[in-house]
């Protein structure tokens, strides 16, 4: 597959937050097997430059397709180092797309997640014209948990997306009234 320009989808001071494309099967490969990401999201199995551009094509880009969003590859501004990725996911179990996030360990604890987190939350609350953006935690990850609320998101109750996975933090957002 030839090489596209990614679309950049927004920007915020120090970052930028582009679609996926393969690429970025490189960083793909290294974030999916970082052991804070094994341990708080979930091991997707990706080992593989070939498994990291499908994961790409199979989900990112192809909720890009299918619903107009997706997980974005977030990049520092300056020195254009890919450091993480934020975008909002619909799930099967969950009414309304959720936000989601994951950071290199090296660039966490400074303000990225959050600034991240909240430009897309705006970009889909705004931009999209989502009415509801949730996210969901794992009760153990304490620290995104707090990006979640400091973005403005509430604790709403404890749910299961799917029976084979464990309880998870139900955090909700809804579109400001203006």
């Amino acid at each position: 597959m030839p090489s596209v320009q990614q679309k950049i989808i927004l920007e915020t001071d120090r970052l930028i937050v582009r679609e996926l494309g393969e690429t970025d099967a490189p960083f793909i490969l290294r974030l999916l097997n970082d052991p804070a990401f094994i341990k708080n999201i979930v091991d997707k199995e990706v080992r593989t430059l070939d498994q990291a551009c499908e994961y790409i094509n199979s989900g990112p880009v192809a909720s890009y397709r299918e619903n107009g969003f997706g997980l974005y590859v977030v990049i520092l501004k300056e020195g254009k180092a890919s450091i993480g990725m934020c975008g909002l996911v619909k799930r099967d179990g969950l009414d309304d797309p959720d936000i989601g996030y994951a950071l290199l360990p090296e660039y966490c604890s400074k303000g990225y997640a959050v600034e991240a987190a909240n430009a897309v939350l705006r970009y889909g609350l705004e931009k999209i014209g989502l009415e509801k953006i949730v996210g969901i935690v794992n009760p153990d990850n304490t620290g995104s948990a707090r990006v979640l609320e400091k973005i403005g998101l509430t604790f709403e109750k404890m749910i299961k997306v799917s029976e084979d996975l464990p309880e998870t933090k139900y955090y909700v957002s809804r579109k400001a009234s203006r």
